[in-house]
């Protein structure tokens, strides 16, 4: 098995390892790399079967966390956007000894909807699978389209995020398809519920695909976490918003050391 793309920069006393969305890989941090790495060092992953990260099949969510924490530092805080998210709270549920702390963006320990539960209907998620069998590039771009809708930057926030993922492979309908069955099948709420490390989580307000009504009840079911909703925001709010949300960060940052 490869190894997956790693990338390392940055000059901080703090690790941070960073991990995208459904669809995408680690080029969608470039708007925010520079600012961030004087105060981190930053660790850049293509997750396995994305980006420069080739030759992997599609992978649950442990298989996946795994994968990436083999070659992850001994320390870090870790930062996961989306799908990501998963990632990261996996991780940190596998290993929290090595997480100094988790941060969620844009994120949901349940994408799917549930009964007293928001989130993406089941319909949607399967549309999008028979969709990527129909019209593999049209539905990433169409996914993509989704995640800025609403703010005030959004055709330039979409065309950011569609060119991060042209300029790199585009992942097989396998390991899209896979991930889209852990957007509809996972739940960490009740898991997560037991984290005692600092934890995280950013939103924002005009999210589609992550509905802010799902802040609330997060709030008081996980008292040991904070959130921050980015009233203009959407899907991306380190696109829509990259001064805000590395202010957030270096707050956080402070917290954990």
């Amino acid at each position: 098995m490869n190894d997956i793309w790693w990338e390392t920069k940055g000059e901080g006393d703090c690790h941070l390892v960073l991990l995208h969305g459904w669809g995408l890989n680690a080029q969608v941090w470039d708007c925010i790399a520079l600012q961030l790495s004087t105060q981190f060092t930053l660790h850049l992953v293509d997750l396995p079967g994305y980006g420069r990260s080739t030759g992997f099949p599609a992978m649950s969510l442990e298989k996946m966390a795994e994968t990436v924490l083999a070659q992850a530092p001994e320390q870090a805080i870790w930062l996961g956007w989306s799908l990501g998210g998963l990632v990261a709270s996996q991780v940190a549920l596998m290993a929290p000894s090595r997480v100094s702390g988790l941060v969620t963006v844009a994120s949901s320990p349940c994408f799917s909807e549930q009964e007293g539960w928001a989130g993406i209907k089941p319909d949607i998620l399967a549309g999008f699978q028979q969709q990527l069998s129909e019209d593999f590039q049209r539905t990433v771009e169409r996914f993509l389209a989704l995640q800025t809708l609403g703010t005030e930057t959004a055709r330039q926030d979409a065309r950011q995020l569609k060119n991060a993922v042209l300029s790199l492979p585009m992942p097989t309908s396998e390991v899209l398809n896979g991930g889209l069955d852990i957007l509809k099948t996972i739940d960490l709420r009740s898991a997560l519920a037991d984290i005692r490390l600092p934890f995280l989580r950013l939103y924002g307000r005009l999210d589609g695909l992550v509905p802010r009504k799902i802040i609330a009840p997060l709030d008081s079911r996980w008292p040991q976490s904070e959130s921050i909703i980015f009233a203009k925001a959407a899907h991306a709010p380190f696109i829509s918003h990259p001064d805000a949300f590395c202010d957030a960060l270096s707050a956080f940052k402070q917290k954990v050391s």
